[in-house]
């Protein structure tokens, strides 16, 4: 606690890192230590002001006009235009028809289309500007409620601490901490959360997935409620259109605000909490809590919202002078990264280029010339974007990589504004005009009238890809140096997945500093952040080593209480090497079926077994099953195995944890005396859930589950980490000028790491190590905990001595590392 303050009261620009072992109170530490700071940072400027103020009275005249007053200048009056008001485009079309075809009636096919038509888009500027009359509201009011619409924006609190993590569970755990401190009534708190987990309109939740939710929401408040009719003095009736969105839980303001009175009236809420409290007022917790961010003292949010520009952007944000805490920040630089990266399918480009063309053919006559060149442009990219994929030459590789550059020059489209572009499928409503004429087709098409929920599954389905090829175009915004696109054309053979164009973001550096030059602090905190090198190499370079602050500390369990042990031997004596080219063997995995049919008779309760990957898992467990080492298993634990859909993943918990605690209840009459669970590395069990006490009294690592470096992104990655390294080391800050970027076509895994000095083979064990340290970091939750940690595999007995490279156990947590035993053979672990 007194390391945070004291690197938050260093002043603006501080960069610190914390790293504190789960169960050693990191949350409350937190919570104490900034929101303290907060406190005493806001009453030392409170005192400073009315020193100043004081020391100033007696001025008077326009000396007392603050800045934005003496410095506004008054627009010029605006004088009447004389130019006549060009009706929207949907007149001048229903008008051009009618002139050209006086037989249609409103009655007919064309009328029926007109609500797809495009408003008029004009872009004869550099600017780009949208000329349309009016945009969407944030949030719409009734018209009944209307007066209410003038109210006065609240004024931004600031400083304040955003609190960021990676999961929503994480962020309801951090609250329930601030509940227990005086800070929970004392500052204005506010969680907020995704659609899909605060949305309470039922009719938008069903539709399952979060991408149909957030559009379908931003749908529903684009929709227009009946227009009101008052008569003026000189009876003209004059019609003033009155906007409201197309929810009920957003429309009536009055709830909106006792939404917001509740919430600060109960202090601190974490997601479930805003959710009920929403349905019992009947109005949208979503847009409630987001608000209520302008004057919260402390927001509590998921990483996609902070971490994203466009969410930032959204959301309102504003990170100036603000304090950013990013907890779970092991991964930090490949979240980052992957944040923004974009993939887009063939079946998805064929859909988006069907759907153009037909919108084309069908209002080609009667769009204007803005719309009409924009969607030709989009036609054109996409038939360029399949015609890459599909592309069969013999010489074609299966999987591609290319600089931005040489992907645009191969398409011939480097001539294309995709700025402009851009910001026309962002300005425009093209997507759900194109969506929802093609949505028209198809039930035209099927001759039977599909059921809302069909319908809506199809317009959202058309919706999705055309978003994703939204966000593939923006991905060509960014610069040469920042990323990479592959290229993964179908093989031959004709494999049953899609090819596909993905843009694939490097530098997560880049994106970084755009928080870390606004925000006054920045705290990086995890069990454990190392190692810091790659850390600083990869999200601030900038900042040299003394700049940063770093604080490290043990476990407070008892050495007694954890067992480390590197297994090197099975029963029958055979060495355990699970590298990729051996760990298929039957020999190694039933040696690996007797070493754990031996420890399940041992240990008590609950036990978890990771493996390298749900395939490897797959595999041992149909080996297991097939020689009767299950059957063996099963007489002392019941097997749980981890299911690949996350949905499954509470579920399959649920029924461990019950087995456990049935075994303790009746284990003499069975025999059975726990469970166990089959887990993979990297999978939803992995991180961030607890396995504390009986849930797990020993946990198993399968060899080191290094990833495949077959891997596209992590070969590009490796590749980046390397030219940063090697830039560094020879003093130059551009790393752009490397041996791989003019490469294309992509060498084996195996041998872009042999040509790798240091930098990306250090990256390829860091990510092995991380994993194996969230993994076997699941077991001791609390100072009273107790359990064993088996890393099984010859390797983790390996020592710096006989290795060229550094040994994998160097990278444990120091709490593992010091309590570490190897056991040469099998008698010493049992």
């Amino acid at each position: 606690m007194s390391f945070l303050y004291d690197g938050l009261s260093s002043g603006p620009g501080a960069l610190a890192l914390l790293e504190s072992p789960t169960g050693t109170g990191k949350t409350l530490s937190i919570i104490c230590s900034a929101l303290q700071w907060l406190v005493d940072h806001r009453n030392a400027a409170a005192a400073r002001g009315s020193t100043t103020a004081a020391a100033a009275g007696g001025g008077g005249g326009d000396d007392d006009e603050p800045d934005w007053m003496r410095n506004f200048t008054p627009l010029p009056s605006e004088k009447p235009s004389t130019k006549k008001a060009r009706p929207p485009a949907a007149a001048r079309s229903k008008a051009q028809r009618r002139a050209t075809d006086p037989e249609k009636s409103e009655g007919s096919e064309e009328a029926e289309d007109e609500e797809f038509l495009l408003e008029e888009y004009e872009s004869d500027g550099e600017d780009g500007m949208w000329r349309e009359a009016g945009k969407r509201p944030h949030c719409g009011s009734s018209s009944s409620e209307s007066e209410e619409d003038g109210e006065e924006e609240e004024e931004e609190v600031t400083p304040k601490v955003y609190f960021t993590s990676r999961t929503h569970s994480q962020l309801s755990q951090f609250v329930g901490e601030l509940k227990k401190t005086e800070f929970g009534r004392r500052l204005r708190t506010v969680c907020l959360g995704s659609r899909k987990n605060l949305c309470i309109n039922k009719d938008v939740l069903k539709l399952g997935s979060a991408n149909r939710i957030n559009e379908r929401c931003l749908e529903l408040q684009k929709t227009k409620k009946s227009s009101k009719t008052k008569v003026e003095g000189d009876n003209r009736k004059v019609c003033q259109s009155k906007t409201s969105c197309g929810c009920p839980m957003i429309r009536k303001r009055s709830l909106h605000k006792e939404f917001k009175s509740e919430v600060s009236e109960q202090g601190a809420l974490d997601i479930e909490d805003l959710a009920q409290l929403g349905k019992k007022i009947g109005t949208c917790p979503y847009y409630g809590a987001r608000d209520m961010v302008r004057t919260a003292d402390l927001v509590v949010l998921p990483y996609q919202s902070l971490l994203l520009k466009s969410a930032r952007e959204s959301l309102g944000l504003n990170l100036k002078n603000s304090v950013v805490i990013i907890d779970e920040a092991h991964n930090l630089a490949d979240s980052l990264a992957s944040m923004y990266n974009s993939k887009i399918t063939s079946s998805q480009l064929k859909a988006i280029l069907s759907h153009l063309e037909a919108y084309l053919n069908r209002f080609q006559s009667v769009l204007g010339a803005g719309n009409r060149r924009y969607i030709q442009t989009l036609t054109v990219l996409t038939r360029s974007f399949l015609q890459v994929l599909s592309s069969n030459q013999d010489d074609a590789c299966t999987m591609t990589s290319m600089t931005m550059n040489q992907f645009l020059f191969s398409l011939d489209i480097d001539n294309i504004n995709i700025v402009k572009l851009c910001q026309y499928v962002k300005e425009s409503n093209i997507i759900h005009k194109v969506s929802g004429y093609a949505n028209k087709l198809i039930i035209n098409q099927d001759g039977v009238n599909h059921s809302s929920h069909q319908q809506q599954y199809d317009e959202g389905s058309s919706i999705a890809s055309f978003q994703t090829l939204a966000d593939f175009l923006r991905s060509l915004l960014n610069c040469n140096d920042n990323g990479r696109i592959i290229v993964a054309r179908k093989k031959f053979s004709g494999q049953s997945e899609d090819a596909y164009l993905k843009f694939v973001m490097l530098c997560a550096e880049k994106i970084f500093s755009e928080v870390t030059n606004d925000a006054y602090a920045v705290i990086l905190a995890g069990g454990t952040l190392q190692p810091i090198e790659e850390t600083r190499l990869r999200l601030f370079p900038s900042f040299s080593p003394c700049d940063i602050k770093f604080f490290t500390c043990n476990h407070i369990v008892p050495p007694e209480s954890i067992l480390p042990i590197a297994v090197t031997r099975g029963p029958s004596g055979m060495a355990f090497d699970f590298s990729y080219s051996s760990r298929r063997s039957l020999t190694m995995i039933e040696e690996l079926g007797r070493f754990l049919c031996n420890v399940v008779t041992i240990v008590p309760e609950g036990m978890v077994m990771f493996f390298a990957s749900y395939e490897y898992e797959r595999c041992v467990y149909d080996a297991w099953a097939a020689s009767g080492m299950i059957s063996k298993i099963s007489k002392k634990k019941y097997v749980f195995r981890e299911p690949k859909n996350s949905v499954d993943v509470d579920m399959t918990l649920n029924k461990y944890k019950e087995a456990i605690q049935s075994c303790n209840k009746c284990s003499r009459d069975t025999g059975i005396t726990g469970a166990l669970l089959l887990a993979v590395v990297g999978g939803k069990i992995s991180e961030g859930i607890n396995f504390s006490d009986g849930m797990g009294r020993c946990v198993v690592m399968v060899g080191l589950p290094y990833p495949s470096p077959s891997d596209v992104e992590l070969t590009e990655t490796i590749k980046h980490i390397e030219n940063i390294s090697n830039s560094v080391l020879v003093g130059d800050g551009n790393s752009s000028s490397s041996k791989y970027d003019d490469e294309c076509k992509l060498q084996p895994g195996f041998d872009i790491l042999r040509k790798c000095n240091k930098g990306g083979q250090e990256y390829y064990e860091n990510l092995c190590m991380k994993a194996v340290n969230q993994s076997i970091g699941r077991a001791i939750r609390h100072v009273n905990d107790y359990a064993a940690m088996l890393l099984v595999d010859s390797r983790y007995a390996h020592t710096s001595s006989n290795r060229s490279s550094s040994c994998p156990t160097d990278k444990l947590p120091q709490w593992i590392k010091t309590r570490l035993t190897c056991a040469q053979n099998y008698g010493e672990v049992c």
